[in-house]
């Protein structure tokens, strides 16, 4: 399914955007040593709670998942990188951890994913990993422009990731939002540009690049949902929603937006 809004929804898209911003710099300033992943999905649970919105998580149930995920937020650290559900553990110095959200409010869904080191124990590598995908992130969405096309945006991706030398895994990557979390189309990080679907203005997508130092094969957790690298290495993950317009593209889930 693919859905495309019109300029009068686009306010509502923009404050579901800023919603889940706000919920991850908030989330981002309480994830300190010591704090346990649990708190962190429980504090989230409460924000989206009190705010009126709906979880796009809790009762979410793919068939690349192992039933119903259960949590608010996806809290994947170090060498997990996707869908990582929160369990019993404490942050560590130096940890590498992403956080994705995505939830509905007013009937709109926003996703955005953030990565970011835990502590003072910074390491260099995860900066640049960290940094890397982050301009990843916006090269994908300057390539968002009316009449593009999708591989368009796989193409500048990948170009970023590929570039830098990094592996690339084009099996999960962004996709269309709207009254439901995923929908058409696919946006992997890497591909052709010309390809693809025409973007539209109106239509809602996030794009996120996301990496592994030294691998492009996946494995899944015990827990039957969270992705890591096979090789254990360390992983970041950048994600925004963004709105396709007549101008160009809009980042709707920015803090600043």
């Amino acid at each position: 399914m693919i859905e495309i809004f019109g300029p009068a929804e686009l306010p509502r898209a923009q404050a579901s955007g800023r919603f889940i911003a706000g919920v991850l710099q908030q989330m981002r300033e309480r994830a300190d040593v010591g704090t346990n992943l649990l708190e962190i999905d429980e504090w989230t649970g409460q924000l989206i709670a009190e705010a009126g919105a709906v979880s796009s998580y809790v009762d979410y149930a793919p068939s690349f998942g192992r039933g119903p995920f259960g949590h608010f937020i996806c809290t994947s650290v170090n060498d997990a990188v996707l869908h990582g559900r929160p369990y019993d553990y404490a942050l560590q110095d130096g940890d590498l951890l992403t956080l994705d959200l995505a939830a509905s409010l007013d009937g709109i869904v926003a996703d955005s994913a953030i990565s970011f080191v835990v502590g003072e124990a910074v390491r260099e590598k995860d900066v640049r990993m960290i940094e890397i995908t982050q301009r990843a992130l916006d090269a994908g969405i300057a390539a968002a422009l009316p009449g593009a096309r999708v591989g368009d945006i796989s193409s500048a991706i990948g170009a970023v990731l590929r570039g830098a030398g990094y592996p690339v895994n084009t099996e999960f990557g962004g996709h269309g939002v709207g009254s439901t979390m995923h929908q058409d189309p696919h946006i992997a990080n890497a591909g052709t540009p010309g390809r693809g679907y025409t973007l539209r203005p109106g239509l809602l997508l996030a794009i996120e690049p996301w990496i592994m130092a030294d691998t492009d094969r996946l494995i899944t957790d015990a827990d039957g949902w969270t992705l890591r690298s096979s090789t254990g290495a360390r992983t970041a993950h950048s994600e925004h929603t963004i709105a396709v317009t007549e101008d160009g593209p809009l980042v709707l889930t920015s803090p600043a937006s």
